[in-house]
């Protein structure tokens, strides 16, 4: 798990929007994620660079990941409170993966979370996504089941949350 020394985390440019796009489809798609309209969804890129905080990580080759940061009154929140952060549509490049990159991205909203001076970060996992799971529990978020919830019939969605 060792993170590319050149790997850096920082706003996409939007030039890169549509490249952005298409790795989250790409990353969903790699697992047998992308069901039904939500692949326009994932490859809306530039609506959520506008309505939420479209994050990357980047090295010299090119880009390695990306995450939606969904600061409070962005379309793109889902459970998320007042007082809380919330991440969405975190997608790691198939050459990347195992390369420590959904972790820096994750810890950049949780970090992100901590400048906005909130308490808590949350976000959904689709229940299959058992990978990311184990991602979010080594970082010591848990499960909040009070607030799982299904967008479509046959998409279930847990709840996690990082006490800040």
């Amino acid at each position: 798990d060792s993170i590319p020394v050149t790997m850096k985390i920082r706003l996409a440019d939007s030039s890169e929007y549509d490249a952005v796009g298409e790795l989250t489809v790409e990353a969903y798609s790699h697992d047998g994620f992308v069901r039904g309209e939500y692949a326009m969804t994932l490859r809306a890129a530039a609506d959520r660079a506008d309505k939420a905080e479209l994050w990357v990580a980047a090295s010299g080759d090119g880009l390695l990941g990306t995450v939606t940061y969904c600061p409070v009154g962005s379309v793109y929140r889902e459970i998320g409170r007042d007082d809380e952060g919330e991440f969405r549509m975190l997608g790691v490049a198939g050459r990347a993966r195992g390369l420590g990159v959904g972790t820096a991205l994750t810890q950049r909203c949780i970090d992100r979370t901590r400048e906005l001076g909130q308490r808590r970060i949350v976000m959904c996992s689709a229940s299959y996504m058992t990978t990311a799971h184990r991602l979010y529990e080594r970082l010591g978020f848990t499960r909040l089941p009070e607030r799982d919830w299904a967008p479509i019939p046959g998409v279930d969605l847990y709840a996690f949350a990082l006490d800040l």
